[in-house]
């Protein structure tokens, strides 16, 4: 049996026979499925990577309004395409620990407030000129300037001063902060030459593919860098990003073999793809969370009593129940959970009550006039149903939610963190001083609820500085409840990220620190 075993492996590893095929037959000689699928990756690893081919990925995320400026990424499509056209410092790897990337080693003073970076040589930009340690502080001091709107201001404003000596960029922050690599590795920090000052959306950056075609909204074709510096990556001959914003459509493309992968599975039939011909699921439970968000500055959500009632009037069970179907956990109006090593597992759960949503209604002294939240399938998958969900269950307290249903294109340059009350998603982060300062500092420009808390951002600043990782999980424990109890954040669901793939992909790795291999495939993946 071991000999059959082998040559199966053999097989599979040459992309001569799919998973389905593979699992099956070892089935018949008594191996479990689960063992099969551990043999099947072993078996792709060992043979290694094949070079060629297209591959193609219906994505959902795209708008006409996107662009190639790493700053302005917010949805799915633009993320992708910055991983493919660029390369960040240094990454969080899927064990969560910090791997280089353009820095080749990383070290810092004993206090964590100086941090240096040691520049890797002979890396090339697409337009022929070689990385410096001045093109990663250019980089830095673009996403550092209030008029870049850059999704990583929150992150850049926690640094005093920045330069560069010889082949090292440092970084001193005001205040130390051991996780400092972790929020150099935020997807937006990808480095360009000059920093992107001339031309920030020219989508010219160090990575594995380089830019041929950008119709947003539509598509995205990218060949392969013939230079590229990691030879451990970028195996395709080219990569094309098919916008597919409607979610039957997507799964339709992927069963038809129109694309090798989508992302944003609906839950509610991921099952049903899995049993589909050609095809397999592959899911990762992480930080990304599915939420209702209200602006804390903006009436009625200005009203403390009205955020409460309204948190007390979601049905949280069974929204997970109805929408994530076991591809995910119940939320607690808090973007942590036990995903993040600091975790508080004693923080009470918040539960659906419609006589607390009530009570908190009526001390809100709101009108009585419709509560308008706005919501698109593309916010998150489920979300028109999620929305009707907690429109019926806020109607059981007295609270008259309606909706105004969006188009996708332009939701996330028109409606997200610009409309008070909305449907939106996170990916999460790594730690949890990167989700604080990117999306709860008051000064971060992707402060989407508007929260505004002396105290809080007094606590995020002592946090970093705090190297006793218990005292420092009690600064986060506290605010965690301040965001929980006061803040414009309802997050009924934690939802494991769900990507469907053809078997002819090879090289897919599980990663529950972002959906799509954290945006790693176009670079990681090959086909058989």
């Amino acid at each position: 049996m071991r000999d059959q075993i082998e040559h199966l492996k053999k097989r599979v590893g040459q992309g001569r026979i799919t998973r389905r095929e593979f699992v099956g037959r070892l089935g018949a000689l008594g191996v479990s499925a689960a063992m099969a699928n551990v043999m099947m990756a072993e078996a792709v690893r060992a043979e290694g990577p094949k070079k060629g081919g297209h591959l193609k990925m219906g994505s959902v995320g795209g708008e006409s309004t996107n662009s190639l400026d790493p700053a302005a990424a917010a949805s799915q499509v633009p993320y992708y395409n910055l991983n493919l056209f660029g390369d960040t410092l240094v990454e969080v790897t899927p064990d969560g620990s910090v791997g280089n990337r353009l820095a080749e080693e990383v070290s810092s003073s004993p206090d964590a407030k100086t941090w240096k970076f040691k520049i890797r040589k002979g890396v090339e930009f697409h337009n022929g000129k070689t990385l410096t340690p001045e093109d990663v502080l250019r980089t830095m001091e673009r996403h550092s300037n209030e008029e870049s709107k850059s999704g990583a201001l929150g992150i850049m404003r926690g640094i005093e001063s920045m330069k560069t000596e010889g082949d090292m960029f440092s970084v001193t922050l005001k205040t130390p902060n051991a996780d400092l690599p972790y929020l150099m590795a935020d997807y937006h920090l990808q480095i360009q030459p000059d920093g992107g000052f001339d031309n920030p959306g020219a989508g010219i950056g160090t990575g594995p593919y380089i830019l041929e075609e950008d119709e947003p909204g539509v598509r995205h074709l990218w060949s392969r860098n013939p230079n590229y510096w990691d030879d451990s990556r970028g195996h395709v001959d080219s990569v094309e990003i098919l916008v597919i914003n409607d979610a039957t459509a997507r799964m339709a493309a992927l069963q038809s073999g129109q694309v090798h992968l989508v992302n944003r599975v609906d839950p509610k039939v991921a099952d049903l793809v899995n049993r589909a011909p050609g095809v397999s699921i592959k899911s990762d439970s992480g930080p990304g969370h599915y939420v209702f968000i209200m602006h804390v500055d903006t009436e009625p959500f200005s009203s403390n009593d009205l955020r409460l009632a309204l948190k007390y009037a979601i049905d949280r069970e069974d929204m997970v129940d109805k929408i994530l179907r076991g591809y995910g956990s119940v939320g607690n109006d808090m973007p942590i959970n036990a995903a993040y090593p600091l975790f508080d597992e004693t923080i009470p759960q918040r539960s659906y009550d419609p006589d607390k949503a009530a009570e908190h209604y009526k001390k809100s002294g709101h009108d009585g006039s419709p509560i308008i939240l706005r919501v698109s399938d593309v916010a998150f998958p489920g979300a028109i149903e999620a929305a009707q969900l907690f429109q019926e269950s806020a109607k059981a307290a007295g609270i008259p939610l309606e909706l105004k249903r969006e188009p996708g294109d332009g939701y996330w340059s028109e409606v997200w963190n610009k409309q008070p009350f909305c449907a939106s998603y996170w990916s999460g982060r790594p730690v949890q001083d990167q989700m604080y300062s990117t999306a709860y500092l008051s000064t971060a420009d992707w402060n989407d609820t508007r929260w505004d808390n002396e105290e809080f951002d007094k606590l995020l600043l002592e946090a970093r500085a705090e190297l006793d990782q218990q005292k420092r999980k009690e600064m986060y424990s506290k605010m965690g409840r301040m965001i929980r109890d006061e803040g414009g954040l309802i997050c009924p669901m934690f939802n494991d990220f769900i990507t469907g793939v053809s078997d002819k992909v090879q090289g897919w790795e599980d990663d529950p620190t972002g959906e799509t291999m954290s945006g790693q495939w176009s670079s990681k993946l090959w086909l058989a």
